[in-house]
């Protein structure tokens, strides 16, 4: 059984565009927000709370942060990276349509998990996993066997998508199929 994966943020959602709302619900300069955003982000998706991340991104930037700024931060968070890119969602439904078997493997936090499995889309992947159930993130070679676990899969037999390098080359170290996305056309091109 041959499997297509994708990755999740920037492949198939559009570019949050929460971030400036963030930085201004903390008070705190854009530049220097974003720092902390990212450079605090793999422990958070790797299973860290959302209070222990916005936490740490608000030690980081000299901001107290409790439970109630905490909630409305993952809010806004959750909520910015929740839009498929149109072209995407098409491919999407095209594939499902033609009885592809999809998968998802996303770096990204428990409660986006939780939040992408109740949403309509998430109907197309007969296997969803993240980074934050599992403990491991991308390009750990052991998210990849995680995942080739619960396809029941071979490596050789799955075709992985993701906008960054670093993560094709962790998936092409353990023998999957894995190209950078360059969006949905050049997608189909390589399904073609």
């Amino acid at each position: 059984m041959n499997w297509i994966v994708f990755d999740y943020g920037d492949v198939l959602s559009k570019p949050s565009l929460a971030r400036p709302d963030l930085a201004a619900r903390m008070g705190v300069p854009l530049p220097e927000f974003e720092k902390a955003y990212w450079d605090y982000r793999i422990p958070y998706d790797a299973g860290s709370t959302p209070l222990e991340y916005w936490q740490t991104v608000g030690d980081a930037l000299g901001v107290s942060v409790g439970e109630e700024l905490s909630a409305e931060l993952t809010r806004v968070d959750i909520e910015g990276w929740g839009h498929l890119e149109p072209s995407s969602a098409a491919l999407l439904d095209a594939l499902a349509e033609a009885g592809a078997n999809l998968a998802l493997l996303s770096n990204a936090p428990v409660v986006f998990g939780e939040w992408a499995r109740a949403q309509d889309w998430a109907r197309h992947f007969h296997v969803m996993v993240f980074s934050g159930d599992v403990r491991c993130v991308k390009p750990d070679a052991k998210i990849f066997r995680l995942l080739l676990d619960e396809l029941g899969a071979e490596p050789a037999d799955c075709l992985f998508f993701d906008d960054r390098p670093s993560n094709v080359d962790g998936a092409r170290a353990v023998g999957l199929k894995a190209e950078v996305w360059n969006g949905a056309d050049a997608a189909k091109a390589w399904l073609e």
